[in-house]
């Protein structure tokens, strides 16, 4: 296992039990550490520094392809944007065409609702009250049964005929 060296050394003894050497070693001093200190983070040792670069003096250089790019990528938008156009194009103008439709339905309505209303004012004009109320405001009278001539009516079939 990767872990096990931190954990065991060679003289504590491992998963097998305690190791034995052929020679004896010294035995290590060790400071005895303060229990309520916190143990070191990984990586604390590592220092960074910064560095001032100064960059003024560099001249980026044009790239010669950027150019094609561009135009390339801008062909393809305004290719995409021409495709777009054409695809909603007719559903717009149906739109645009419904719209007109209903504003000359309405309109029909309208001029048949004042159609009727003025015929009604047509018939109220020229009711029998009306004119009997004109002929009074006007001083006429009714004609004498001898002053009223019928006319012959016409037969269906009957043309006019010239004489000589």
């Amino acid at each position: 296992m990767a872990t096990l060296p931190t954990f065991f050394r060679k003289t504590d003894g491992g998963p097998g039990g305690p190791q034995v050497s052929a020679a004896p070693k010294p035995e290590v001093v060790r400071a005895k550490q303060d229990p309520f200190q916190l143990r070191p983070l990984p990586l604390e040792d590592v220092f960074f520094q910064s560095k001032a670069i100064d960059n003024t003096r560099l001249v980026r250089e044009s790239d010669p392809r950027a150019g094609g790019r561009c135009w390339s990528a801008i062909g393809a938008a305004c290719l995409a944007l021409a495709l777009c156009a054409a695809g909603l194009a007719p559903r717009m103008a149906n739109r645009i065409e419904g719209y007109k439709l209903e504003g000359i339905k309405n309109e029909e309505r309208r001029l048949v609702d004042q159609r009727r209303a003025l015929q009604l004012q047509e018939a109220e004009l020229l009711g029998p009250r009306q004119l009997e109320q004109i002929a009074k405001d006007r001083n006429l009278a009714p004609p004498s049964p001898g002053q009223v001539v019928n006319l012959e009516p016409r037969s269906e079939g009957a043309m006019a005929m010239a004489k000589q």
